[in-house]
Protein backbone atom coordinates (compact mmCIF):
# COMPACT_ATOMS: atom_id res chain seq x y z
CA UNK A 1 0.00 0.00 0.00
CA UNK A 2 3.14 2.23 0.23
CA UNK A 3 2.21 3.16 -3.73
CA UNK A 4 -0.33 5.51 -2.50
CA UNK A 5 2.27 7.70 -0.73
CA UNK A 6 3.75 8.12 -4.01
CA UNK A 7 3.51 11.77 -5.40
CA UNK A 8 1.85 12.86 -8.18
CA UNK A 9 2.24 16.64 -9.46
CA UNK A 10 3.27 17.41 -5.96
CA UNK A 11 0.92 16.00 -4.11
CA UNK A 12 0.56 11.97 -2.20
CA UNK A 13 -2.01 9.43 -4.64
CA UNK A 14 -4.05 9.12 -1.78
CA UNK A 15 -5.12 12.76 -1.99
CA UNK A 16 -5.63 12.86 -5.73
CA UNK A 17 -7.66 9.50 -5.20
CA UNK A 18 -9.38 10.92 -2.40
CA UNK A 19 -11.11 14.03 -4.34
CA UNK A 20 -11.42 11.68 -7.63
CA UNK A 21 -13.68 9.46 -5.89
CA UNK A 22 -15.69 12.35 -4.54
CA UNK A 23 -16.33 13.50 -7.40
CA UNK A 24 -17.19 9.70 -9.00
CA UNK A 25 -19.60 9.28 -6.13
CA UNK A 26 -21.23 13.31 -6.41
CA UNK A 27 -21.80 12.64 -10.51
CA UNK A 28 -23.32 8.65 -9.92
CA UNK A 29 -25.52 10.00 -7.18
CA UNK A 30 -26.55 12.35 -9.64
CA UNK A 31 -27.34 10.77 -12.35
CA UNK A 32 -27.79 7.28 -10.76
CA UNK A 33 -30.22 8.73 -7.76
CA UNK A 34 -31.70 12.21 -8.15
CA UNK A 35 -32.23 12.36 -12.14
CA UNK A 36 -32.36 9.03 -13.00
CA UNK A 37 -35.87 10.15 -14.62
CA UNK A 38 -35.79 12.67 -18.00
CA UNK A 39 -37.71 15.75 -15.61
CA UNK A 40 -37.79 19.35 -14.98
CA UNK A 41 -35.59 20.24 -12.31
CA UNK A 42 -37.67 22.95 -9.95
CA UNK A 43 -35.78 26.22 -8.69
CA UNK A 44 -36.27 24.93 -5.21
CA UNK A 45 -34.59 21.91 -6.01
CA UNK A 46 -31.74 24.10 -7.48
CA UNK A 47 -30.99 25.82 -4.84
CA UNK A 48 -30.67 22.87 -2.07
CA UNK A 49 -28.26 21.14 -4.50
CA UNK A 50 -26.46 24.51 -5.22
CA UNK A 51 -26.36 25.18 -1.05
CA UNK A 52 -25.02 21.41 -0.80
CA UNK A 53 -22.47 22.25 -3.50
CA UNK A 54 -21.40 25.45 -2.17
CA UNK A 55 -20.81 23.57 1.20
CA UNK A 56 -19.22 20.86 0.17
CA UNK A 57 -16.65 22.86 -1.66
CA UNK A 58 -16.01 25.41 1.43
CA UNK A 59 -15.54 22.28 3.84
CA UNK A 60 -13.04 20.88 0.79
CA UNK A 61 -10.91 23.78 1.28
CA UNK A 62 -11.24 24.28 4.99
CA UNK A 63 -9.85 20.72 4.84
CA UNK A 64 -7.13 22.09 2.66
CA UNK A 65 -6.39 24.22 5.04
CA UNK A 66 -6.00 22.49 7.82
CA UNK A 67 -3.98 19.95 5.98
CA UNK A 68 -1.69 22.21 3.80
CA UNK A 69 -1.68 25.47 6.04
CA UNK A 70 -2.81 28.61 5.62
CA UNK A 71 -1.69 29.92 2.19
CA UNK A 72 -2.97 26.52 0.69
CA UNK A 73 -6.36 26.91 1.81
CA UNK A 74 -6.52 30.41 1.19
CA UNK A 75 -5.24 30.18 -2.25
CA UNK A 76 -8.03 27.37 -3.06
CA UNK A 77 -10.80 29.63 -1.64
CA UNK A 78 -9.62 33.15 -4.37
CA UNK A 79 -9.34 29.74 -6.93
CA UNK A 80 -12.60 29.07 -6.07
CA UNK A 81 -14.17 32.22 -6.29
CA UNK A 82 -12.99 33.28 -9.29
CA UNK A 83 -14.13 29.90 -11.22
CA UNK A 84 -17.63 30.32 -9.84
CA UNK A 85 -17.52 33.98 -10.72
CA UNK A 86 -16.32 33.07 -14.28
CA UNK A 87 -19.08 30.16 -14.28
CA UNK A 88 -21.69 32.65 -13.31
CA UNK A 89 -20.74 34.15 -16.91
CA UNK A 90 -21.10 30.94 -18.23
CA UNK A 91 -24.32 30.16 -17.19
CA UNK A 92 -25.51 33.16 -19.04
CA UNK A 93 -23.98 31.70 -22.50
CA UNK A 94 -25.18 28.24 -21.36
CA UNK A 95 -29.15 29.86 -21.17
CA UNK A 96 -28.85 31.98 -24.78
CA UNK A 97 -27.91 28.15 -26.29
CA UNK A 98 -30.65 26.68 -24.88
CA UNK A 99 -32.62 29.22 -25.87
CA UNK A 100 -31.58 29.37 -29.42
CA UNK A 101 -31.70 25.72 -29.77
CA UNK A 102 -35.50 25.83 -28.76
CA UNK A 103 -34.20 23.07 -25.65
CA UNK A 104 -36.79 22.34 -23.09
CA UNK A 105 -35.79 22.48 -19.23
CA UNK A 106 -36.85 18.64 -18.82
CA UNK A 107 -33.32 17.94 -21.29
CA UNK A 108 -31.16 20.83 -20.11
CA UNK A 109 -29.64 18.42 -17.33
CA UNK A 110 -28.95 15.69 -19.59
CA UNK A 111 -27.01 18.34 -21.30
CA UNK A 112 -25.24 19.75 -18.77
CA UNK A 113 -24.51 16.47 -16.93
CA UNK A 114 -22.70 15.37 -19.87
CA UNK A 115 -21.09 18.75 -20.22
CA UNK A 116 -19.93 18.75 -17.17
CA UNK A 117 -17.83 15.42 -17.75
CA UNK A 118 -15.97 16.63 -20.83
CA UNK A 119 -15.18 19.67 -18.89
CA UNK A 120 -13.66 17.75 -16.12
CA UNK A 121 -11.59 16.07 -18.91
CA UNK A 122 -11.03 19.08 -20.89
CA UNK A 123 -10.19 21.31 -17.46
CA UNK A 124 -7.66 18.38 -16.41
CA UNK A 125 -5.48 18.18 -19.69
CA UNK A 126 -4.89 22.03 -19.78
CA UNK A 127 -4.09 22.42 -16.27
CA UNK A 128 -1.47 19.52 -16.70
CA UNK A 129 0.08 21.16 -19.46
CA UNK A 130 0.02 24.51 -17.78
CA UNK A 131 1.80 23.09 -14.69
CA UNK A 132 3.96 21.18 -16.96
CA UNK A 133 4.85 25.05 -18.88
CA UNK A 134 5.25 26.71 -15.58
CA UNK A 135 7.58 24.31 -14.44
CA UNK A 136 9.49 23.96 -17.49
CA UNK A 137 9.77 28.25 -18.13
CA UNK A 138 8.58 30.22 -15.26
CA UNK A 139 8.33 32.97 -17.40
CA UNK A 140 5.35 31.76 -18.69
CA UNK A 141 3.81 33.39 -15.60
CA UNK A 142 4.42 36.56 -16.76
CA UNK A 143 2.67 35.84 -20.33
CA UNK A 144 -0.24 34.04 -18.10
CA UNK A 145 -0.24 38.07 -16.07
CA UNK A 146 -0.53 39.75 -19.16
CA UNK A 147 -2.93 38.15 -20.87
CA UNK A 148 -5.30 38.04 -18.25
CA UNK A 149 -4.85 42.32 -17.86
CA UNK A 150 -6.18 42.49 -21.73
CA UNK A 151 -8.79 39.68 -20.85
CA UNK A 152 -10.07 41.97 -18.10
CA UNK A 153 -9.53 45.48 -20.09
CA UNK A 154 -11.31 43.74 -22.75
CA UNK A 155 -14.77 42.90 -20.63
CA UNK A 156 -14.55 45.98 -19.70
CA UNK A 157 -14.70 47.26 -23.18
CA UNK A 158 -17.84 44.81 -24.50
CA UNK A 159 -19.22 44.67 -20.85
CA UNK A 160 -22.70 45.53 -22.58
CA UNK A 161 -22.21 43.17 -26.34
CA UNK A 162 -25.21 40.33 -25.86
CA UNK A 163 -23.08 36.84 -28.36
CA UNK A 164 -24.75 35.84 -31.33
CA UNK A 165 -25.08 32.42 -31.18
CA UNK A 166 -27.53 32.37 -34.39
CA UNK A 167 -23.88 33.55 -36.01
CA UNK A 168 -21.25 31.30 -33.76
CA UNK A 169 -18.38 29.99 -36.15
CA UNK A 170 -18.72 26.83 -34.52
CA UNK A 171 -22.82 26.26 -35.10
CA UNK A 172 -22.03 27.30 -38.56
CA UNK A 173 -19.46 24.56 -38.73
CA UNK A 174 -21.36 22.17 -36.84
CA UNK A 175 -24.48 22.62 -39.52
CA UNK A 176 -22.30 22.39 -42.67
CA UNK A 177 -20.19 20.04 -41.85
CA UNK A 178 -21.92 17.10 -40.28
CA UNK A 179 -26.08 15.44 -40.01
CA UNK A 180 -28.40 17.46 -37.86
CA UNK A 181 -31.75 17.02 -37.41
CA UNK A 182 -34.14 20.01 -37.02
CA UNK A 183 -36.40 18.26 -34.60
CA UNK A 184 -35.55 16.95 -31.02
CA UNK A 185 -36.04 12.78 -30.60
CA UNK A 186 -36.41 12.59 -26.93
CA UNK A 187 -33.83 12.58 -24.64
CA UNK A 188 -31.27 11.38 -27.63
CA UNK A 189 -28.48 12.86 -28.82
CA UNK A 190 -27.82 10.45 -31.87
CA UNK A 191 -30.48 9.20 -34.15
CA UNK A 192 -30.74 7.09 -37.27
CA UNK A 193 -32.77 9.17 -39.89
CA UNK A 194 -33.56 8.32 -43.82
CA UNK A 195 -30.88 10.50 -46.09
CA UNK A 196 -32.73 12.31 -48.50
CA UNK A 197 -31.07 11.46 -51.42
CA UNK A 198 -30.62 7.43 -50.93
CA UNK A 199 -33.62 6.94 -48.71
CA UNK A 200 -30.92 4.60 -46.26
CA UNK A 201 -30.79 4.70 -42.48
CA UNK A 202 -28.13 7.61 -41.54
CA UNK A 203 -27.24 8.49 -38.09
CA UNK A 204 -28.29 12.40 -37.32
CA UNK A 205 -26.71 14.49 -34.50
CA UNK A 206 -30.15 15.93 -32.78
CA UNK A 207 -29.93 19.79 -31.35
CA UNK A 208 -29.02 17.83 -27.87
CA UNK A 209 -25.67 17.11 -29.24
CA UNK A 210 -25.49 20.54 -30.89
CA UNK A 211 -26.15 22.03 -27.65
CA UNK A 212 -23.74 19.63 -25.86
CA UNK A 213 -21.16 20.44 -28.65
CA UNK A 214 -21.73 24.13 -27.91
CA UNK A 215 -21.72 24.19 -24.19
CA UNK A 216 -18.35 22.19 -24.56
CA UNK A 217 -16.92 24.90 -27.35
CA UNK A 218 -17.66 27.62 -24.71
CA UNK A 219 -16.15 25.94 -21.88
CA UNK A 220 -13.27 25.22 -23.80
CA UNK A 221 -12.66 29.40 -24.46
CA UNK A 222 -13.65 29.85 -20.70
CA UNK A 223 -10.83 27.34 -20.01
CA UNK A 224 -8.39 29.71 -21.79
CA UNK A 225 -9.11 32.47 -19.73
CA UNK A 226 -9.60 30.53 -16.44
CA UNK A 227 -6.48 28.43 -16.23
CA UNK A 228 -4.02 31.75 -16.42
CA UNK A 229 -6.05 33.06 -13.77
CA UNK A 230 -5.86 30.20 -11.20
CA UNK A 231 -1.92 29.80 -11.91
CA UNK A 232 -1.34 33.11 -11.34
CA UNK A 233 -3.04 32.39 -7.69
CA UNK A 234 -1.21 28.98 -6.99
CA UNK A 235 1.27 27.11 -8.59
CA UNK A 236 0.04 23.86 -6.45
CA UNK A 237 -1.98 21.77 -9.21
CA UNK A 238 -3.94 19.85 -7.00
CA UNK A 239 -5.30 23.12 -5.45
CA UNK A 240 -5.61 24.72 -9.56
CA UNK A 241 -7.67 21.56 -10.30
CA UNK A 242 -9.60 20.93 -6.99
CA UNK A 243 -10.94 24.36 -6.90
CA UNK A 244 -12.24 24.29 -10.66
CA UNK A 245 -13.69 21.25 -10.14
CA UNK A 246 -15.47 21.99 -6.77
CA UNK A 247 -16.68 25.20 -8.95
CA UNK A 248 -18.05 23.46 -11.94
CA UNK A 249 -19.73 20.81 -9.91
CA UNK A 250 -22.71 22.94 -8.53
CA UNK A 251 -22.62 24.87 -12.22
CA UNK A 252 -25.65 22.28 -13.22
CA UNK A 253 -27.57 23.24 -10.11
CA UNK A 254 -26.74 27.33 -10.10
CA UNK A 255 -27.70 27.04 -13.98
CA UNK A 256 -31.46 25.85 -13.17
CA UNK A 257 -30.98 28.16 -9.70
CA UNK A 258 -30.24 31.55 -12.01
CA UNK A 259 -31.47 30.94 -14.89
CA UNK A 260 -34.66 33.14 -14.58
CA UNK A 261 -32.84 35.33 -12.95
CA UNK A 262 -29.19 35.76 -14.97
CA UNK A 263 -30.08 39.06 -16.75
CA UNK A 264 -29.92 40.83 -12.86
CA UNK A 265 -26.16 39.85 -12.46
CA UNK A 266 -25.57 42.72 -15.15
CA UNK A 267 -22.90 44.29 -13.60
CA UNK A 268 -20.87 41.58 -12.77
CA UNK A 269 -19.15 40.72 -15.40
CA UNK A 270 -17.15 43.96 -14.81
CA UNK A 271 -16.19 43.25 -11.83
CA UNK A 272 -14.68 39.61 -12.90
CA UNK A 273 -12.81 41.94 -15.49
CA UNK A 274 -11.67 43.71 -12.58
CA UNK A 275 -10.17 40.89 -11.07
CA UNK A 276 -8.57 39.36 -13.93
CA UNK A 277 -6.89 43.15 -14.00
CA UNK A 278 -5.91 42.71 -10.38
CA UNK A 279 -4.74 39.18 -10.42
CA UNK A 280 -3.01 39.95 -13.64
CA UNK A 281 -1.15 42.86 -12.13
CA UNK A 282 -0.27 41.08 -8.66
CA UNK A 283 1.97 38.55 -10.35
CA UNK A 284 4.47 42.14 -11.58
CA UNK A 285 3.91 44.07 -8.29
CA UNK A 286 5.08 40.66 -6.80
CA UNK A 287 8.50 40.30 -9.02
CA UNK A 288 9.36 44.07 -8.99
CA UNK A 289 8.81 43.89 -4.87
CA UNK A 290 11.19 40.94 -4.94
CA UNK A 291 7.98 39.34 -2.79
CA UNK A 292 8.32 34.87 -3.49
CA UNK A 293 4.54 35.31 -3.66
CA UNK A 294 2.29 37.85 -3.31
CA UNK A 295 0.22 37.52 -0.08
CA UNK A 296 -2.09 34.86 -0.25
CA UNK A 297 -4.73 37.07 2.37
CA UNK A 298 -4.59 40.03 0.04
CA UNK A 299 -5.51 38.58 -3.20
CA UNK A 300 -8.42 36.56 -1.71
CA UNK A 301 -9.68 39.79 0.33
CA UNK A 302 -9.66 41.97 -2.72
CA UNK A 303 -11.47 39.28 -4.43
CA UNK A 304 -14.10 38.65 -2.52
CA UNK A 305 -14.44 42.33 -2.19
CA UNK A 306 -14.60 43.03 -5.66
CA UNK A 307 -17.34 40.17 -6.68
CA UNK A 308 -19.62 41.18 -3.13
CA UNK A 309 -19.71 44.80 -5.08
CA UNK A 310 -20.36 43.44 -8.31
CA UNK A 311 -23.11 41.10 -7.15
CA UNK A 312 -24.67 43.77 -4.87
CA UNK A 313 -24.60 46.67 -7.38
CA UNK A 314 -26.43 44.42 -9.43
CA UNK A 315 -28.81 43.51 -7.44
CA UNK A 316 -29.59 47.20 -6.24
CA UNK A 317 -29.52 48.35 -9.74
CA UNK A 318 -31.82 45.87 -11.75
CA UNK A 319 -33.93 45.43 -8.80
CA UNK A 320 -36.84 46.81 -10.96
CA UNK A 321 -36.52 44.74 -14.20
CA UNK A 322 -37.73 41.36 -15.20
CA UNK A 323 -36.29 38.88 -17.58
CA UNK A 324 -37.44 39.00 -21.00
CA UNK A 325 -37.51 36.46 -24.06
CA UNK A 326 -36.83 33.27 -21.92
CA UNK A 327 -38.61 30.64 -23.07
CA UNK A 328 -38.45 27.04 -22.67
Amino acid sequence: MEFILNEFMGKPLWMWGTFLGIVVVLLAFDLGVLHRKTREISIKESLWLSAFYFSLALCFGAWIWYSLGEQSGEEYLTGFIVEKTLALDNIFLISLVFTHLAIPREYQHRVLFWGILGVIVLRAIMIGLGATLVAQFSWVLYIFAAFLILVGIKMLWISNATPDIANNPFLRFLKRNFRISDELHGKKFLVKLPDPKTGKLVTYGTPLLVALALIEFIDLIFAVDSIPAIFAITLDPYIVYTSNIFAILGLRALYFALDAIIHRFKYLNIALAWVLIFIGCKTFIAYFMDWEKFPASISLGVTVALISAGIAISLYKTRNETAVGKTG
